[in-house]
Order: C-alpha cells, then sequence, then structure tokens
C-alpha cells in the first residue's frame, strides 16, 4: 500500500473512531490530547522550528509540541501531521534532511486527508466541477487549512487540473481573507494561534495543587506565559480558592500511652555510689 493510500485509510478510521463525521475539525490541540491521551503544547521556537513529537520508552509517554505561530493553517498542519507520527508509531532516528523520509512523506498526506476529508470536501461544493478562485477561498476559511493543502486536495479529488494547482498553490491564506472578506476571521485565528499554550493535564494538576496550596499563582502564571495578576483575577472569579488547612491540635490525654523500659541501663558492671 503506498504513503498515500495508509494515509487516507488512517485519517478515514480516526475520523470514524472518534465520531468526528467529515466536518471541519476544530482545537486540534484539545482534540489530539483527548483522543490520544498524550500532553500537547504550544511553544516558543525558532523560525523554522514547526513541530516535533517526542517519546519516552521506558513510561510510554508521548509529548506533542508545535511552535506558537502568526500561520494558523501551517500550525494546523504540523499539529495533524504529527499526529500521524503517533498513530504510525514513526519513533524513528533523526530525519535525512536531503530528501523527506517516507515517514514524512505518509504523515503530510494524512494531514490533508484529516483535515480535508475527501467526502466532507464534495459536500461543501455540493458536487460541482466548476470551481473557482472564490471556492479555494471558501475551502481555506471552512476547513481551517493553507490554500496549497486545500490545492492540493482539490487537484487529488479531480476538481482542477494541475496548472490550476501549482497557481493556487502560490497564493497566500492572507491573501485570499482580504480578497473575499474574512480578514477578521483570520486574525482571530492568528492570535489564537499566536499564543503558548500549556498541556491540559498538566494544568488541571497545577490548579489542584494551587487548590491545596502546594502550588503558587506564580506557578501557573508561568506555566501559561501570563502575568500572576491575571491568574488571580482569573482564579477569583473561578472560585478556586487555597484551602486554609488547620493543623491538629492534640491535648496531653489525647496523646497515646508510652511505656518505657529502662531496664537495660542496670548494667551490673556500672560503679555504684
Amino acid at each position: 500500500m503506498s504513503a498515500e493510500h495508509e494515509a487516507a485509510a488512517a485519517a478515514a478510521s480516526f475520523r470514524s473512531d472518534h465520531h468526528l463525521g467529515i466536518q471541519p475539525l476544530g482545537d486540534l490541540v484539545a482534540l489530539i490530547e483527548r483522543t490520544t491521551g498524550h500532553d500537547v503544547a504550544v511553544l516558543e521556537a525558532g523560525p523554522d522550528e514547526h513541530g516535533l513529537t517526542m517519546r519516552d520508552p521506558t513510561r510510554q509517554a508521548v509529548f506533542i509540541a508545535v511552535a506558537r505561530s502568526c500561520n494558523p493553517m501551517r500550525q494546523r498542519s504540523t499539529l495533524a501531521h504529527e499526529l500521524a507520527h503517533v498513530l504510525f508509531s514513526d519513533w524513528t532516528g533523526a530525519e535525512d534532511l536531503d530528501r523527506r523520509s517516507p515517514a514524512e512523506v505518509r504523515a503530510d498526506a494524512f494531514a490533508r486527508h484529516l483535515l480535508i476529508p475527501g467526502e466532507g470536501l464534495k459536500v461543501f461544493l455540493s458536487h460541482s466541477r466548476d470551481v473557482a478562485e472564490a471556492d479555494l477561498s471558501a475551502v481555506v476559511q471552512w476547513f481551517l487549512v493553507s490554500p496549497a493543502l486545500a490545492a492540493i486536495a482539490l487537484y487529488h479529488w479531480d476538481y482542477i487540473d494541475a496548472i490550476t494547482k501549482d497557481h493556487w498553490m502560490q497564493l497566500s491564506t492572507p491573501q485570499l481573507a482580504t480578497r473575499y472578506g474574512w480578514t477578521d476571521q483570520y486574525r482571530s485565528l492568528q492570535n489564537d494561534a499566536n499564543r503558548t499554550r500549556s498541556p491540559q493535564r498538566l494544568l488541571a494538576r497545577a490548579v489542584a495543587g494551587y487548590r491545596e496550596g502546594v502550588v503558587s499563582a506564580q506557578t501557573l502564571a508561568t506555566l501559561r506565559g501570563v502575568s500572576v495578576e491575571e491568574v488571580d483575577e482569573e482564579l477569583t472569579e473561578a472560585g478556586v480558592v487555597p484551602i486554609e488547612h488547620q493543623p491538629p491540635w492534640m491535648t496531653a490525654a489525647d496523646l497515646p500511652p508510652v511505656t518505657v523500659d529502662l531496664s537495660d541501663l542496670d548494667d551490673d558492671g556500672m560503679p555504684t555510689v
């Protein structure tokens, strides 16, 4: 089976297994955390670093990280790409920088099929075969993918020819958003993608620790990358306050009886007075 067919089958199975239908996927960070049980974080990273998946073979723990970005569509593709590595157990070593490995090619194809399922695309376009640039913009906006990924999907499902695909792959999401009136939505997506984000389970444990009085608001602020004042305000509004643990007090009568054996002190060799 080719990488393309493997990727398409895995994407369809993932949607089916988790009852996702053929609709666009929403918050991918929350979706991946919920469906896989693994931690996902959005972190500060260099301009050429998009995402990675790490695995601890001893504890069987997996951690997925993506870079915060002003390009929300690329960030979503990266999340779907990293999910593919988890599902296919691609625990290989360093990648050959001269060419993309079969696992990387398969992960790219998986991301495309997951984010733009063929049946979902068909329903969205109402079986039309006369697809124009406005339709490309609508696909990008609806499925929240890049124009390049949308153009490849449209070509794969025979909506456009190779020349149109190559031309549309050169377009950017801001260009389409400006031309077709959804710039405000795109800016909102940018704001969300350009923030760091800690794994939900980690934050939940930290909040529980704060409630027990063993984790400070500053720790929560550091985890989230926000000010301690903002955290204090949110916790107060949510009714989350540290529990005041009262130390137990006991009277002498409450103490258990203690028997002291002094027999070992009787030593015949000791001098007496």
